[in-house]
């Protein structure tokens, strides 16, 4: 074992500098007096190299490196089955080994020429997958667009919940905005939403993506397979840099949240810093005048689904129900949507509009278009026995009935039985006895019973007690209402 030179150096100094022996240096530093005596006679003193030792595999090393060389991916386990009738009688983990060792030695390293694009002339794009968003236990699958401008690397970054064409086609539109034009050419990957089918060099792409790419006047170019180097600005300058850059240390809300902070990275770092390839900033290397004009008109690439709706005025898409008016109850809708809104048609007709929610099970506009629905409908809410009620005794029954529903009775045999007075008495009599008791606070179909009990036996009038004082006699009282009396035992009843 070489000894480092600080401890040399120590050696040194206790022998020469602090005058100690050999033999106490040797107890200080745990060495033998042996050793301190060659490193103080010549301080580079080393362990001479050993002479490689002789393996099973070295009369072999000749044969493996032809059967690397004519197949880079050939398994140690192959190669190992080549070599037993020539005689190889060692382990499979020292060929392993030396493989390892062989294959970087025989592979050589790929030189790249470098391209720089002239102001206006590339856009780079590519996806990035960022993991999830939690929605209070509701997870939505994350991804990162990105599109690098070539020639200033000026970076628009947009973060959505879906790989979709349709959402695809949107932050091509969001990110032309942004730089202020269009290049003449973007540069891809094989992805499913550009390229349709490739063999070789002869590349099909998707139908529904070259007419985007006429509307927006760019001509669309996908790399060779596995040959990511070839879009290396996006990959490195783009996704590789927002993983480094911007997405460590941060908490995000919601989808709008991640954007947000998106857009204050890319505004106030991103496009600021120098770059370290240009040694200029994006924003003050980048030349607007040098691309194209965006078109006059953005064309509409939302989401679009046609949605039945259901019984319950509801439709339903993206794991949520959206509600409707109840005109439209069974007839099939023309549903729009992006990372912002909902929008629902009845051909180019507007019904309604939703703000997007990414939690799933929810249902929206059910409070509206449901009590647009009871006005239309005022029986709808009620049971077929209270609209028969309501219809004999009029609106007085109603109120009376949502008084009855504050009590601890049961309204179904409250109306059971005011069904059963109206029977007996008529309906002009129950609906006067149901007013007087309203008048009383006095809730029950008793109650009503008893004032019509009361005013179908009414009491013989007595004449006046003549008491023997005529002064007494000329005494008058108040009337008095046993109705007065009822309310204050229920109101003491009803005390805790």
């Amino acid at each position: 074992m070489v000894m480092d030179a600080e401890r040399i150096n120590t050696i040194y100094r206790l022998y020469h500098e602090e005058k100690w022996s050999l033999r106490r240096i040797s107890r200080e530093l745990h060495m033998a007096r042996k050793s301190i005596k060659k490193y103080l006679r010549s301080p580079g003193a080393c362990r001479l190299a050993r002479k490689p030792r002789k393996t099973k595999l070295d009369p072999f090393k000749p044969v493996i490196r032809e059967f690397a060389e004519r197949d880079p991916k050939a398994s140690a386990v192959v190669i190992a089955q080549r070599l037993e009738p020539l005689g190889y009688t060692g382990r499979l983990s020292i060929l392993r080994v030396y493989l390892k060792t062989l294959r970087h030695a025989i592979r050589p390293t790929r030189a790249f020429v470098r391209v720089e694009s002239s102001p206006g002339d590339c856009f780079q794009v590519d996806w990035g997958h960022f993991g999830v968003l939690d929605y209070e236990g509701d997870k939505r699958k994350l991804y990162a667009f990105c599109l690098i401008e070539c020639h200033s690397r000026r970076l628009y970054l947009e973060y959505t919940h879906s790989q979709t064409f349709e959402t695809f086609v949107r932050c091509h539109l969001h990110a032309f905005r942004f730089m202020g034009g269009v290049a003449r050419e973007c540069l891809y990957d094989n992805l499913a939403s550009a390229v349709a089918e490739r063999d070789g060099r002869i590349v099909r792409f998707n139908p529904r993506f070259l007419a985007f790419a006429r509307e927006s006047h760019f001509y669309p170019r996908a790399c060779t397979k596995g040959a990511g180097w070839e879009k290396g600005k996006v990959e490195r300058g783009g996704i590789r840099y927002v993983r480094q850059n911007f997405w460590p240390l941060r908490g995000f809300k919601d989808l709008a949240d991640v954007n947000r902070q998106a857009r204050e990275w890319t505004e106030n770092i991103a496009n600021k810093r120098p770059h370290s390839e240009t040694g200029e900033q994006p924003d003050v290397r980048f030349r607007a005048d040098a691309l194209q004009p965006l078109p006059e008109l953005d064309p509409d690439y939302r989401d679009t689904i046609l949605v039945r709706v259901h019984k319950d005025i509801r439709v339903r898409f993206d794991c949520n129900r959206y509600c409707v008016p109840a005109r439209y109850a069974g007839r099939r809708l023309t549903l729009k949507a992006d990372s912002s809104s909902v929008t629902i048609y009845d051909g180019e007709h507007e019904l309604v509009r939703y703000a997007r929610c990414w939690r799933r099970g929810q249902t929206f506009g059910a409070e509206r278009f449901e009590k647009e629905l009871l006005q239309e409908r005022p029986g709808a809410e009620r049971t077929k026995a209270q609209q028969r009620l309501v219809a004999f005794l009029g609106e007085a029954a109603e109120s009376y009935l949502r008084g009855l529903a504050t009590t601890d009775r049961s309204l179904t045999r409250q109306i059971r039985e005011l069904l059963a007075l109206i029977r007996h008495y008529g309906p002009g009599a129950v609906a006067a006895a149901v007013a007087k008791a309203q008048a009383a606070s006095a809730f029950g179909a008793d109650y009503i019973a008893n004032i019509l009990l009361q005013d179908s036996h009414p009491r013989r009038q007595q004449p006046p007690l003549q008491l023997r004082d005529p002064l007494l006699n000329e005494l008058a009282t108040d009337p008095l209402s046993l109705l007065e009396y009822d309310a204050f035992i229920l109101s003491e009843r009803n005390e805790p």
